[in-house]
């Protein structure tokens, strides 16, 4: 049990941290800059992200390695993951206008975009280009997606307190937010650090 315990803590480590989606592969960034105006709705798209990575993951592994490889179809795995994608996000859009309607307000055109949010199909077919079984492919989407979420929340933060901040003129709006992603994804590789 510790066994498990450890690579599963390892695992999430390595993929929020060291290897964040954002802020080391650049997956994902639409989503990052347009929705990380406010901390309330960061979280909201972050739980979101979550769900669908963690998710699209399990049911990706079990597509590819069930249906896709004994029938000799892996050339269309990308397709078929973007239907699955595509499927769990309208899932998520009917829960959250049901359930939540301002945060479904709040977030708007991004929530139908995590459909092609690049993240979500990068950690699928990553997942199966490095041969995860099930509980792998489970466990590197959810610590990508929580890298996603840690990131898209640190950014919100900081975004609603550079609005107070006297910020030069030909650097306010995205290209301060621009600054503030490079500085982070400076500070996250310092996370490197703990994996060597």
């Amino acid at each position: 049990m510790s066994d498990y315990l450890l690579v599963l803590l390892g695992s999430l480590l390595t993929t929020s941290l060291i290897e964040n989606v954002v802020l080391s592969q650049f997956l994902g960034l639409c989503p990052f800059l347009g929705v990380s105006k406010n901390v309330k709705t960061a979280a909201g798209m972050g739980g979101a992200v979550v769900f669908v990575i963690t998710v699209a993951s399990a049911l990706t592994s079990v597509l590819y390695s069930a249906v896709l490889i004994p029938l000799d179809l892996t050339y269309l795995r990308t397709i078929v993951f973007i239907l699955v994608i595509a499927a769990l996000v309208q899932l998520v859009e009917m829960a959250l206008k049901k359930l939540s309607p301002s945060l479904y307000n709040a977030l708007g055109v991004y929530l139908p975009l995590i459909t092609t949010n690049c993240a979500v199909l990068g950690v699928a077919l990553t997942n199966v280009d490095n041969g995860y079984d099930f509980v792998n492919s489970v466990v590197a989407g959810f610590g990508t997606a929580l890298g996603f979420a840690i990131a898209i929340i640190i950014m919100a933060g900081l975004r609603e307190k550079m609005v107070h901040n006297n910020v030069p003129k030909a650097l306010q709006g995205m290209p301060i937010v621009l600054v503030t992603t490079g500085l982070m994804a400076i500070a996250f590789s310092g996370f490197s650090a703990l994996a060597g």
